[in-house]
């Protein structure tokens, strides 16, 4: 999957959680992407495609089971990052945040896993 595709579901993702809520909107997909509605149209569409998102004719977005659980791989990618890169390194949290959303798309496997673990065993520590 691309690295649009993978922001994509992570924004959704994030969206639904803000609104506790499971639908969302283009519209809001559009303003929290800082990208136009027919960008997101396109890419609803080939997420849709590949099985990851399902829309209403003209209304709501949802994950699929398939979309939720690579959205949820994205954001826990993002969220040990950014943990890293702010707690531990110290980088400003906008910075952290921009830098995180950039590596959570290219990091292996491997590299997260190391990365959870040593968060893990710093916190220990405190």
């Amino acid at each position: 999957m691309l690295r649009a595709g993978e922001d994509y579901l992570e924004t959704i993702l994030m969206i639904e959680r803000e609104q506790d809520e499971s639908g969302v909107r283009i519209t809001d997909i559009a303003k929290k992407l800082g990208v136009t509605k027919p960008s997101v149209i396109r890419s609803i569409k080939n997420l849709a495609s590949e099985g990851f998102v399902t829309q209403e004719s003209y209304g709501d977005i949802y994950l699929t089971e398939k979309g939720r659980l690579k959205a949820g791989q994205v954001l826990g990618r993002h969220k040990v990052i950014r943990t890293f890169l702010e707690e531990i390194l110290g980088v400003d949290p906008e910075q952290a945040d921009a830098d995180a959303c950039k590596i959570e798309h290219v990091v292996s496997s491997e590299t997260m896993e190391k990365l959870s673990s040593f968060i893990a065993s710093e916190k220990e520590k405190f």
